[in-house]
């Protein structure tokens, strides 16, 4: 997806330097990114090529190791994009004026688009859980950042797998705002594996609760911010959304409410297990119309991730074994998707192991016994 991204600099050929980060392990990855590259330089781009010999601090490692080179020091503004997003053309010319003109923004958030939504059921459920938490906030990619509040900030830092969200919080609590671009829409790929997608949702449930660990009292102590703001980053942005609402959806509605069957003395209101769950289900589901007939599919997709976010959350919060691992996320790409590509690359062999997840079918066989049982 190079060639996407190279396109930006369309109407900036003397003011853009396209820099390219490469932490690949494979010479293969390597030698083609490098001929995609050299391409491009011969057309006269301003690009670089950095390369990194291992791996460390992952993708805030190669950040901040991007950020230290001589020639980003002429420049004012970095944009970020991920290896398998597609931004359009016109990309800088409607979200750098946002930030010329308004010296106190931080940060340019645009919109992702899911590119491959439909592949499978699979996607189609992830296109709208994924849609949903980031909706107005900062993320990793896609966005583009002024430099001089991203040094006052912090920079990148390699303390958790949610560098984006780190640097944002930092940002915002130094009084930088930020603006999102829901008109402006970049192509990206949805994982369209469920190992893949397990992956991606471990780091973005265990990243967010090990930097509350982390970050809780610095905001406690923070005196040049609100009491008003602490309260709304504490509770609202991380113990809310991030911690409570993960392990709420599991145990109360995948261990709780079906255990009731057991003791039919303890009454649940009704409004708890029915009424606010099928509000929330038709809520998300309205901004989705054409996913209506997949509310089924979502209620159970949704129930059994709700374990593994719990259990991502939980090792985040007490900083457990793979608190700060980080797996690549696989992703097909457009070249699977023509025959020649469906030929030239062939998917791994899946082991039966793998396809077998233990959590999950425990808790499954645990519903479908209180289900059986209360018939």
């Amino acid at each position: 997806f190079i060639s996407y991204q190279l396109e930006l600099h369309v109407g900036f050929p003397d003011r853009v330097i396209i820099q390219v980060l490469d932490d690949s392990t494979d010479p293969a990855i390597k030698d083609l990114v490098e001929l995609e590259v050299k391409r491009w330089a011969s057309k006269g781009i301003n690009i670089k090529y950095e390369i990194r010999d291992n791996r460390k601090d992952y993708k805030a490692g190669a950040l901040k190791e991007g950020m230290k080179h001589s020639y980003v020091k002429q420049c004012d503004f970095v944009a970020i994009f991920d290896a398998d997003f597609q931004p359009d053309p016109d990309f800088l010319w409607r979200t750098i004026p946002f930030l010329i003109h308004n010296p106190d923004v931080a940060l340019v958030q645009t919109r992702w688009k899911f590119v491959n939504s439909d592949e499978c059921l699979m996607t189609k459920n992830a296109r709208d859980v994924i849609r949903l938490p980031f909706h107005g906030g900062a993320r990793s990619t896609a966005g583009v950042w002024r430099i001089a509040a991203l040094n006052e900030a912090g920079g990148w830092k390699d303390r958790t797998t949610v560098e984006d969200m780190d640097l944002a919080v930092r940002a915002s609590l130094r009084g930088w705002k930020f603006i999102y671009l829901s008109d402006l829409k970049v192509k990206n790929e949805l994982p369209s594996t469920f190992k893949a997608y397990r992956y991606q949702q471990h780091r973005w449930s265990c990243g967010p609760a090990n930097l509350f660990r982390k970050m809780a009292m610095e905001i406690v102590r923070n005196k040049k911010v609100s009491p008003m703001k602490k309260f709304h980053v504490i509770y609202s942005f991380f113990f809310v959304r991030k911690i409570v609402a993960h392990v709420v959806t599991f145990v109360f509605y995948c261990i709780i409410l079906p255990a009731t069957v057991f003791v039919p003395e303890i009454q649940v209101p009704i409004w708890g297990a029915v009424y606010i769950p099928s509000t929330i289900t038709l809520l998300n589901a309205v901004g989705t119309p054409r996913s209506l007939h997949l509310l089924i599919f979502w209620i159970l997709f949704e129930n059994v991730m709700s374990l593994h976010r719990t259990k991502a959350t939980l090792i985040g919060l007490f900083e457990a074994g793979r608190v700060n691992e980080w797996v690549v996320t696989e992703k097909l790409g457009d070249a699977l998707k023509t025959k020649s590509g469906a030929k030239a690359s062939r998917k791994p062999r899946i082991r039966i192991g793998e396809r077998l997840h233990m959590l999950e079918l425990i808790v499954g066989l645990y519903l479908s016994f209180c289900g059986c049982y209360d018939l």
